[in-house]
């Protein structure tokens, strides 16, 4: 297949960070004594919107509730973004070659765009992407509507196009657009899950995608 178009997810994909949204998660819920929910309950929602994710933890949650459960997650995400956050190994070379190799890059990820710009800000990277959606600019994964305005935006057709995700909600997204996919069994869902959405693969480390892309794998960009 000649794919254009690669969309990657960011948080669990490209970015080391599903276990700091956990610990804020948990930690928020634990400031408003609330029931503290278990990490895998966490991991469980990661890759949804926000607000989705609390309704999804929180059954019954009201938009009050919501709100102050927000700022007390953002509060504790942001204090220890930087200090707990990184890119997996050679994510930012990956980025790189494949920019430099002529595809598009897309993003689509469950963080809202302020979130996005600061991590990209910090980690020196948004220059290699044409295009992203985030999750308060469209509508939540797993609705596909993130990808069909990365495919119209950019001009490429589904088939021209492969999704790179670590949760199910991302590959739910792919798979309901039309789009081939890719699962990463490093992040916050396992591979038991991913593969209920038919992938193309599931693979451990990034570098696995260069044969799906036509590219030579380079044995001095390991991933992970």
């Amino acid at each position: 297949m000649n794919y254009r178009l690669i969309i990657f997810d960011w948080d669990g994909t490209l970015l080391d960070s599903t276990g700091h949204i956990v610990t804020s998660m948990r930690q928020a819920a634990r400031d408003l004594d609330w029931r503290v929910p278990e990490v895998d309950e966490v991991n469980g929602i990661i890759g949804l919107g926000l607000p989705e994710a609390i309704r999804s933890l929180f059954p019954g949650s009201t938009e009050d509730d919501i709100q102050a459960l927000r700022a007390h997650y953002a509060r504790h995400f942001m204090d220890e973004e930087q200090d707990t956050s990184r890119f997996f190994p050679g994510v930012p070379q990956l980025l790189h070659r494949l920019h430099q190799s002529g595809f598009l890059l897309g993003l689509a990820t469950g963080k809202a765009r302020p979130g996005l710009e600061r991590v990209w800000r910090t980690h020196r990277v948004g220059h290699y992407f044409h295009a992203s959606r985030c999750s308060d600019e469209s509508q939540s994964k797993p609705h596909p509507a993130m990808v069909f305005e990365l495919l119209e935006t950019l001009s490429v057709g589904p088939e021209e196009a492969i999704l790179v995700g670590d949760t199910g909600f991302d590959l739910d997204m792919a798979r309901a657009a039309g789009v081939d996919r890719v699962g990463v069994r490093y992040g916050a869902h396992p591979a038991s899950v991913l593969d209920q959405y038919a992938p193309l693969a599931l693979v451990d480390h990034l570098d696995e995608l260069m044969p799906l892309l036509g590219l030579e794998h380079n044995e001095t960009e390991t991933m992970l």
